[in-house]
């Protein structure tokens, strides 16, 4: 078996505009804050805990309790709910057929490595017609940092399908998507087009797709993957 791991915003969804509109709104709605760096690629740890910490502790001159989270959380999921009422949100092209496929064959596992929280998560796939919880997931309820997510979301998925991987690829849309892979060496496929292809390749990207139409081609390209992966063990 081999692992592929998934992003969700920017990757499976198309929520990356939606989702930075209303984290930055809760701020402004629940504390007060505004004028926020919505250049995610500023911050440490790109991820919805993350990035709640770095812009909260330096502004209200502390960190933040349960309550605030709690508060900031509770908002932000009643506006993404709101917007997704509005106009459900739309799957990256492909990508619930791919995941569908990946399900259905014998090569390949697929988890969720997020930097969303679980809820908000859940909603944005749902509303995009795929399944939070068909895979094995792990997100930033679970860690400030993306390295760590991705390792645990690897964790869940050999306890979930019974055993270890022979390799496993990610695949998101972020420039912090391309460097944690760098760190944990892990293979990084990219989804972006224009300049964040070219941005996302410069980082590492083996492959970079605008979105999972060429499911051929993606699917071609998982398997060179796991060829190369495999001459480079027989190799040791």
């Amino acid at each position: 078996m081999r692992l592929v791991m998934f992003d969700i915003d920017g990757t499976l969804t198309e929520t990356m505009k939606v989702d930075e509109e209303r984290f930055v709104r809760s701020f402004a709605e629940v504390f007060g804050l505004t004028d926020i760096d919505a250049d995610w690629s500023h911050y440490p740890h790109v991820t919805d805990s993350g990035i709640f910490h770095e812009v909260y502790a330096p502004r209200m001159g502390r960190l933040p309790t349960a309550l605030d989270i709690s508060r900031f959380r509770q908002r932000f999921i009643e506006l993404l709910a709101a917007a997704s009422s509005q106009f459900p949100f739309a799957p990256v092209a492909g990508a619930d057929r791919l995941l569908s496929r990946l399900a259905s064959q014998g090569a390949y596992r697929v988890s969720l490595a997020t930097g969303s929280w679980r809820d908000s998560a859940r909603l944005k796939m749902a509303s995009a017609g795929m399944c939070f919880d068909d895979h094995p997931a792990a997100s930033a309820d679970d860690a400030l940092e993306r390295e760590s997510i991705m390792k645990l979301s690897e964790q869940r998925a050999g306890d979930w399908y019974g055993g270890p991987f022979a390799g496993t690829v990610y695949v998101g849309d972020g420039v912090w998507d391309a460097r944690a892979c760098r760190a944990l060496g892990i293979p990084f496929i990219g989804i972006g087009s224009g300049v964040e292809a070219a941005r996302l390749a410069s980082e590492g990207a083996v492959r970079v797709f605008q979105d999972f139409s060429e499911e051929g081609l993606f699917l071609e390209s998982l398997d060179e993957l796991s060829r190369r992966a495999s001459r480079e063990r027989n190799a040791l």
